[in-house]
This record gives C-alpha cells, sequence and structure tokens, in this order.
C-alpha cells in the first residue's frame, strides 16, 4: 500500500500527474461479507466479519465450512497456518519499525485508548507516537474518533480499525505458549470462544452503524453523521458512553437524534436497557426528539417489545440485520 502511495503515485514518481484516477478497495461490509457463507447462522456471519474485516482474501483464507470455532483452530490458532502471522508479516512489509509500530497496536489492544496512555504503555514519547500513530491511520489499522457531535473535542481516542488486527492482538499473543504447545485446542472454550461476544462489542456496534446508514428503511431522517458520543454525568459524576448518535442532515431535523444501544449476547435485552439509555440521552441533552433503536443478538424479552410498541422504540435483532 505505501509502495503504492509513494513510489507510483507519489510527487517523485514519473507517473505523478499522469493517472486518469485512482481507486482504493476498501472491505466489505457485514452485509456484503455474508454472501461468502449464506448457510451461517447470523452469530457466525457477525463473526465471520468480527475476524476477517470483510477482505475477501481472509474469508477465503479462514475457511469456514460448518462453524467457526473448528476454522479458527485450523485457520488462524495454528503455527503453520496463514493467518498466524499475517498482522506481523504486514507489518515488516510496510514498515520500517515494526516493532515499535506492534507495541502501539498491542497497547491500544489491551484497551490504552488515548494518546498519552499509549505513549506510556508504548515506551515512547506522545511527540513520536503521534507520527507513528498517523502512519498506522494512514494504512487503515488503525482510527483515530472523536465523540460524533463534538468534532473539535480534544477528547480523541485511538482504536483497531481492521478487524484481522483487532481480533490478532486479541487472542494470539496472549495464547501463544498454548499454540506452541499444542493445547490450544484443549483449551480453545475457556481461552477463546468464552471471550468472543466480549471481542465481538465493538465490531457489533460498528456493523449496527453500517445497518443504519446503508440498510434501514422508514428512518425518521437522513443521517448525516453517526458515531459514539461519551460525556460526563454530572449528577453521578462518572464518564457515560452511548454506542450510537446519529444526526441529521443540516436543517432537515432540527434538535432530533437517533441514540443507540448495541448488545452482542445471547440473552435477551429487557426494559432495563430502555432505561439506561433515556438516562444517557438525558446527559447527552443536546436534542428535543430522541428516535430509541436497540440492537441485539438475543433478541428481547417481551416486556421491553410491548414498551417499545407504546414509545415507539425500534428493535432490531441480529437476523433483521441480515434481511
Amino acid at each position: 500500500m505505501s509502495f503504492m502511495q509513494n513510489q507510483v503515485l507519489g510527487y517523485e514518481s514519473p507517473l505523478y500527474g499522469r493517472r486518469t484516477g485512482q481507486f482504493m478497495i476498501e472491505p466489505l461490509t457485514y452485509k456484503e461479507t455474508a454472501v461468502f457463507k449464506p448457510e451461517l447462522s447470523s452469530e457466525d456471519k457477525a463473526l465471520l466479519y468480527g475476524i476477517t474485516g470483510g477482505v475477501p482474501h481472509y474469508i477465503n483464507k479462514l475457511g469456514v465450512h460448518d462453524d467457526i470455532d473448528s476454522a479458527l483452530l485450523e485457520n488462524f490458532f495454528d503455527r503453520s497456518a496463514y493467518l498466524y502471522e499475517e498482522p506481523e508479516n504486514l507489518l515488516k512489509q510496510e514498515l520500517r519499525e515494526p516493532a515499535v509500530y506492534n507495541s502501539i497496536i498491542r497497547a491500544i489492544a489491551e484497551g490504552h485508548t488515548k494518546l498519552n496512555e499509549i505513549a506510556t504503555k508504548a515506551g515512547i514519547l506522545s511527540g513520536p507516537c503521534t507520527k507513528y500513530l498517523n502512519t498506522l491511520i494512514e494504512l487503515g489499522i488503525i482510527v483515530k474518533e472523536t465523540a460524533v457531535t463534538d468534532k473539535s473535542s480534544k477528547k480523541t481516542i485511538y482504536s483497531i480499525g481492521d478487524n484481522l488486527f483487532r481480533f490478532w492482538y486479541r487472542f494470539i499473543p496472549q495464547n501463544i505458549p498454548a499454540i506452541v504447545s499444542g493445547k490450544i485446542e484443549n483449551n480453545y472454550d475457556r481461552m477463546v470462544k468464552s471471550k468472543l461476544h466480549d471481542y465481538m462489542g465493538l465490531v457489533f456496534e460498528k456493523m449496527c452503524r453500517d445497518y443504519l446508514m446503508r440498510y434501514a428503511d422508514d428512518l425518521p431522517f437522513e443521517i448525516a453523521d453517526i458515531g459514539q458520543w461519551w460525556g460526563t454525568d454530572k449528577t453521578e459524576k462518572k464518564e457515560v458512553q452511548i454506542d450510537i448518535v446519529g444526526v441529521p442532515v443540516q436543517n432537515t431535523a432540527p434538535g432530533e437524534y437517533i441514540i443507540g444501544s448495541c448488545k452482542f449476547r445471547n440473552i435477551k435485552t429487557g426494559v432495563d436497557e430502555l432505561a439506561l439509555l433515556e438516562k444517557y440521552a438525558s446527559v447527552f441533552g443536546k436534542g428535543t426528539k430522541y428516535h430509541y433503536y436497540i440492537f441485539s443478538l438475543g433478541g428481547f424479552t417481551n416486556e421491553l417489545i410491548k414498551l417499545a410498541d407504546e414509545k415507539g422504540v425500534k428493535l432490531i435483532t441480529a437476523d433483521d440485520m441480515y434481511k
């Protein structure tokens, strides 16, 4: 990628100024990824996207036939498997200091999302760390986020935007001893499978935002921007984070926002989630009318279904997202 940008299209390249166009080939969306394996359950389709990031080459290399777990053990958690070293190989091909970049990505994967936290964990100064982060952002490995309605805010966080990198750094480094010793299969349920739903939290949030932006019908307004929002609840003096805030196109629905919650778990979501979402919306406090959307892998309780019908709240399952 860096070769194409710098050597082929760069200022000093003989081709500079002569090209008639260029295309950045983006990964597939969660719904496009499902076309590769339409027979899978909605949960496994989501996992397939969460592991491969919608890159067709990785989808093929993962080689899912019957279930995700056996495919992971055979094509990911094996020292001879192609995907076992893929992120490390990419860093070595693209970057001059792969060890430094590796430490930065690993810091983010461990939950350090702010610049000073990442720099401290990686053992480098904030200035150089910013330069390294910008390079990773250009490569599409890391994404930089601000609260959706506060783009000028200094409250910036960094996260891993490439799902293959996100999955690899979440599960491979800490399980290398078990993989090398051949014990990963016997311990897979404890070391990997039991943690997949937690891992899928951020991935599912992105899927839900993509659903609203690309696939949803009958939205209350046309969405101009969508993302996370976080701020401080001054009453309880704690940080509040809303999974989805959708902003209308300017001057089309003043004061209206979509407020959403995303739960990737196999239990039914109940009325407590709606109450919590309404409370968080009051902390958000920027609008005069809120349209609530709750996404849940495991579906919803009868009580929430009844209450949502009364209040006009949209309840969306993973099956609905793949229709």
